[in-house]
């Protein structure tokens, strides 16, 4: 099987690429647009059997560990939207989006790739934003909105172009700190790194 790995930036899977001998690598760049266009560029005239993403995340919840490795099974893009006087509506509770417009069920990207049901890590719910914040109000707002575990800058992305292109994907993530800690010392970005590393050549490995 042809696999494709992406990651927003090289640092994420440094070791990984330095290992790789059985797989393409993307870099994409960081947010919603580089991703979008460099898979979807990459993706263009090519048949690849299995896409996986793979980055650090912010973590909602306390139930998920700083360094643990989860998989996304749903994604959305939870800053798309209207915010009047700090209440943010989503486009999905509005009257400008249909939730269930493909490729959205409800408003998610899901991912129903047979995969994802096989692998040991756990299943989170992930949502995507422009911008990473530690600002009070904002992860009220999107807890409020979408009661999700996990936040990327690329996650919801990646799920749309894979679903658009009907490519069997998975979303592999880290977690490298809560969502709204702004003191980067209490963030694990070298141990979620080096998880989602090896967690990354297990999954490469079992599909091999």
């Amino acid at each position: 099987m042809q696999i494709l790995v992406i990651a927003a930036t090289n640092h994420e899977i440094a070791s990984f690429i330095a290992d790789n001998k059985q797989v393409d690598i993307l870099v994409t760049g960081i947010g919603v647009p580089a991703t979008i266009y460099q898979l979807q560029k990459k993706l263009y005239g090519r048949q690849y059997g299995l896409v996986i993403q793979a980055g650090i995340a912010g973590a909602f919840s306390l139930n998920l560990k700083l360094g643990e490795v989860v998989l996304t099974g749903q994604d959305t893009f939870a800053d798309l939207g209207m915010e009047e006087r700090e209440k943010f509506t989503s486009i999905f509770n509005s009257s400008f989006m249909d939730e269930n417009e493909f490729p959205f069920s409800k408003g998610w990207l899901v991912n129903k790739t047979p995969l994802i049901s096989t692998l040991s890590l756990p299943l989170v719910k992930g949502v995507t934003v422009n911008k990473v914040s530690d600002s009070m109000v904002q992860r009220q707002q999107i807890i409020d909105n979408f009661s999700p575990q996990t936040e990327s800058m690329e996650g919801a992305a990646f799920h749309y172009v894979s679903l658009q292109e009907k490519v069997p994907f998975i979303q592999v993530r880290s977690i490298s700190n809560y969502v709204g800690e702004s003191d980067k010392s209490k963030w694990k970005m070298k141990e979620s790194i080096v998880n989602l590393n090896e967690a990354l050549l297990e999954i490469i490995n079992s599909c091999s």
